[in-house]
C-alpha cells in the first residue's frame, strides 16, 4: 500500500513537470543582432513562403543593401 501511495506522488509529480514553456518561442529573436535590427525595423526574415507555401530561404531580402 505504501509502494502504491509514493507511485501516485511520483506519478503526479512528473506529470506537474511535463507543462512548461518552450524555451525559444517563434516570433523572439534569438541574438543580440536580431534583437538590434528589430528595434531599428531593419529586420529581415531569414525564411519567406514560396507560391505553394513551403518556406524558402530570404535571399534577395538578406543580400539587399541597407540604407
Amino acid at each position: 500500500m505504501r509502494s502504491l501511495r509514493s507511485m501516485g506522488l511520483m506519478l503526479a509529480v512528473l506529470s506537474a513537470c511535463g507543462c512548461q514553456r518552450t524555451l525559444f518561442r517563434e516570433n523572439t529573436p534569438r541574438t543580440q543582432f536580431q534583437t538590434h535590427d528589430q528595434m531599428r525595423q531593419r529586420y529581415v526574415p531569414t525564411e519567406v513562403p514560396d507560391a505553394f507555401g513551403n518556406p524558402q530561404p530570404a535571399l534577395r531580402a538578406r543580400l539587399v543593401r541597407n540604407r
